[in-house]
């Protein structure tokens, strides 16, 4: 497998292409009006998953690229506040936010000036390929989540 091949792999992978689902298109279509919605026996509103989804994703990809990036706190500062977007216009601000660093990390996997093998200098043994995956590993998880919570709310 040649540079190339493996940045495009990662780029699909991050896209949620292949076995996963389009986050784009999850994430684009999915119901606002539910954002803060509960289930019995579910920890997560849709809103929290989303924002948690979206803090996660900016720390990894700031990481990834900047000495000077401080990580939230673990693990609360990974959490938003609310069980609820604060505004009608969060959840969609959100979903604008993720998807603009996800096309920053997308950047970052396909410039062939990332040695996506080299330790990334102010880490501790991570690289841009580690940090991709575990991004792309995150999301889906994630995702999933947002997506049953859904059909579960629909189905009521």
């Amino acid at each position: 497998m040649n540079d190339t091949t493996l940045r495009e792999h990662l780029a699909g992978l991050l896209a949620g292409k292949g076995a996963h689902l389009d986050l784009q298109t999850a994430l684009t279509q999915y119901p606002g009006s539910i954002a803060g919605s509960r289930i019995p026996g579910v920890s997560h509103t849709p809103w929290r998953l989303l924002e948690h989804l979206r803090i996660a994703q900016w720390d990894i990809l700031e990481f990834s690229r900047s000495a000077d990036h401080v990580s939230p706190s673990f693990p609360d500062g990974y959490w938003p506040e609310t069980e609820s977007p604060p505004t009608a216009s969060a959840w969609g601000r959100s979903v604008r936010s993720f998807l603009a660093d996800l096309e920053e990390m997308h950047g970052l996997v396909m410039d062939p000036a990332t040695d996506l093998f080299a330790r990334i200098p102010w880490g501790d043994g991570q690289t841009v390929l580690r940090e991709a995956l575990v991004l792309a590993d995150h999301n889906s998880y994630h995702l999933g989540q947002l997506i049953l919570i859904e059909k579960a709310l629909r189905r009521r």
